[in-house]
């Protein structure tokens, strides 16, 4: 009989570096260090280069394991349609290392499946829930910020001493927009913001 190809995947976003504890988990279950594929983005959906890299690989003959469901996606809809794609289409086995109901190698059975998409929806909405709550605490906390005055974006350039003048000068004509903006050694669009300001 063939040996079954062992696959790894892994998800990391661009805030949470630290993969050490997918990797280590898949490299313990015996997946190929070679074999293991890695993006870091958001789990928002499925457009991403190392997971159509290792869905071209998978056949009957494969298993893919993940650490937990929610690195595989967060996307309730997408999530559902991806795990359709890999065990209905591709034909390949899913190992969720966190939750053994999800192994579809065990319980081919019409329970054992039952029991697997059960599981799936189940998971794969909370998943979303939290991306979602996710989203919703960063708003919030964002919101809390502002309105306890703390400033987002590029620190403000200050008002150069001698900007009234450079103003006054710039009102009458006798410089223009361009000159003005070189004397307060700032571009032209922070000079018109800072007029504008100072008109509110």
């Amino acid at each position: 009989m063939e040996q079954q190809k062992m696959y790894g995947y892994m998800r990391v976003s661009t805030r949470e570096q630290n993969e050490d504890r997918q990797r280590n988990a898949l490299l313990e279950i015996g997946v190929p260090k070679n074999q293991i594929y890695m993006d870091k983005q958001s789990g928002k959906d499925f457009n991403r280069p190392q997971y159509k890299r290792l869905l071209k690989k998978l056949d009957h003959n494969s298993v893919l394991f993940v650490k937990s469901i929610d690195r595989l996606g967060r996307n309730y809809a997408d999530l559902n349609e991806q795990w359709r794609v890999i065990t209905k289409e591709k034909k390949a086995n899913i190992v969720v290392i966190d939750m053994p109901l999800l192994d579809t190698r065990r319980g081919a059975d019409l329970v054992g499946t039952f029991l697997s998409d059960l599981v799936l929806q189940v998971l794969s909405f909370v998943a979303e829930n939290e991306r979602k709550n996710i989203r919703e605490r960063q708003r919030e906390g964002i919101e809390a910020a502002r309105l306890r005055g703390v400033k987002f974006g590029r620190p403000q350039k200050p008002l150069p001493e001698n900007f009234s003048q450079i103003c006054a000068r710039w009102v009458a004509k006798e410089i223009s927009s361009e000159e003005a903006a070189k004397l307060c050694n700032v571009a032209r669009a922070t000079f018109y913001r800072w007029v504008k300001n100072i008109g509110e």
